[in-house]
């Protein structure tokens, strides 16, 4: 829905599924029984003044709006690959220092408010929402940006606008909910950064997180997701971006492969390529060499040589094309393919077919069969960059 990273859906983020469920159902539950909202109005003038401090806990965790809560779902499920990448203990450790964090800065704020502008802030906006704020920090500081296109040439669209864009919504969606946002903003700067050493500070004990395993994961837990390609997570933004742009080739070639086989089964003739034998899976492969055919005895004849994939005379006779390549052209795309998979469009003074037989060469050394290797660079346009990742994925 949002970013593509990690696989969609819930697995390996039951915490953030159980929050999800809970609050939502809460809210729904306050929704029908309205005469119980009032035990969870965030009232910083009862807190202060009436020291009702049991409304700091109740105030901050459910929403009694239905658009703050479906706001906050929805970025409490985009942030969910911070529980993959992190785990579920630290993850709970980061939303438990914040939300203890945001409570403090929320009575800071409320106060400087008051001292600058003569105006006391009586009520905030309720719910889990300084969290929620907090996370867009290691959001914007940790996961790539990765560009979609762009709005009159100069506006780029990428990959987390859609969630800046929520969070604005949200952020639009009461008077006091700036001093929310800035709150969790704060909080989750100082926690992300460790100020202070608030990591050692604040955390998830051990032992509640030991429970919180045994007891609530197997009823948050989701089963892993089939039918989609697994996809890992880098360490670096610089991996990130590689596997993105990885995954993107993929889907092309995926593309371009569906086309043909739908254009093949439109328009049969008679000659063409067999598009349904493209890419064989690895159960499959090696299976589509043609039978060897019984040889009389009588005869001697020795067995045909393969075609040679070099510049001399007999393979040129052999393709019917008459084209030389030098010895140092040669060994410098050798070199070249040992150190960067090249496409070729990229070298256009070369003659296509020695350069094919280069990357044939190629595929052949890393394991792959001959009419494997063939096939994916026939349908690939002879990118051995995306033959070869088609290859290894299949």
């Amino acid at each position: 829905m949002f970013t593509t990273t990690g696989s969609r859906g819930l697995y390996k983020a039951p915490l953030s599924k159980g929050l999800l469920l809970v609050l939502s159902g809460l809210t729904v539950m306050l929704t029908l029984l309205p005469r119980y909202q009032e035990l969870f109005i965030y009232n910083l003038h009862a807190i202060t003044q009436q020291h009702q401090v049991w409304r700091m806990v109740c105030g901050r965790l459910i929403c009694l709006d239905l658009k703050d809560t479906f706001c906050s779902s929805l970025l409490i499920y985009n942030f969910r690959i911070f529980e993959r990448r992190f785990g579920t203990r630290k993850f709970a450790s980061f939303l438990l220092g914040t939300w203890f964090l945001s409570a403090l800065m929320d009575v800071l704020l409320a106060q400087a408010f008051h001292f600058l502008f003569d105006y006391e802030v009586e009520e905030l906006p309720a719910g889990l929402l300084s969290p929620v704020f907090s996370l867009f920090v290691p959001f914007y500081l940790t996961i790539p940006r990765m560009p979609v296109t762009q709005i009159l040439g100069h506006i780029p669209i990428t990959s987390k606008s859609l969630v800046y864009i929520v969070g604005l919504q949200l952020l639009t969606s009461s008077p006091f909910m700036w001093l929310i946002a800035l709150s969790g903003l704060i909080s989750g700067g100082l926690y992300h950064c460790n100020v202070f050493k608030l990591q050692r500070l604040l955390f998830m004990p051990a032992w509640l997180s030991r429970i919180g395993r045994y007891m609530l994961e197997p009823l948050f837990s989701g089963p892993q997701p089939s039918g989609e390609t697994p996809l890992g997570m880098g360490a670096t933004l610089d991996i990130q971006r590689q596997q993105r742009m990885e995954l993107l080739d993929q889907q092309l070639l995926l593309a371009q492969y569906n086309e043909a086989r739908r254009h093949a089964r439109h328009q049969p003739q008679a000659g063409l390529l067999d598009w349904a034998r493209l890419f064989p899976s690895l159960r499959h492969r090696g299976q589509n060499r043609p039978p060897a055919q019984p040889r009389p005895q009588g005869q001697t004849q020795p067995p045909p040589q393969p075609p040679l994939l070099d510049n001399s005379p007999v393979a040129e006779e052999q393709v019917g094309v008459h084209c030389c390549v030098s010895e140092s052209t040669v060994i410098l795309l050798s070199f070249a393919c040992s150190m960067r998979p090249l496409s070729c469009s990229h070298l256009l003074a070369v003659p296509v077919l020695p350069l094919m037989a280069l990357f044939v060469a190629r595929l052949v050394e890393m394991g792959f069969s001959r009419i494997d290797a063939l096939e994916a660079l026939r349908a690939s346009n002879n990118d051995i960059n995306m033959a070869t990742n088609f290859l290894l994925q299949h």
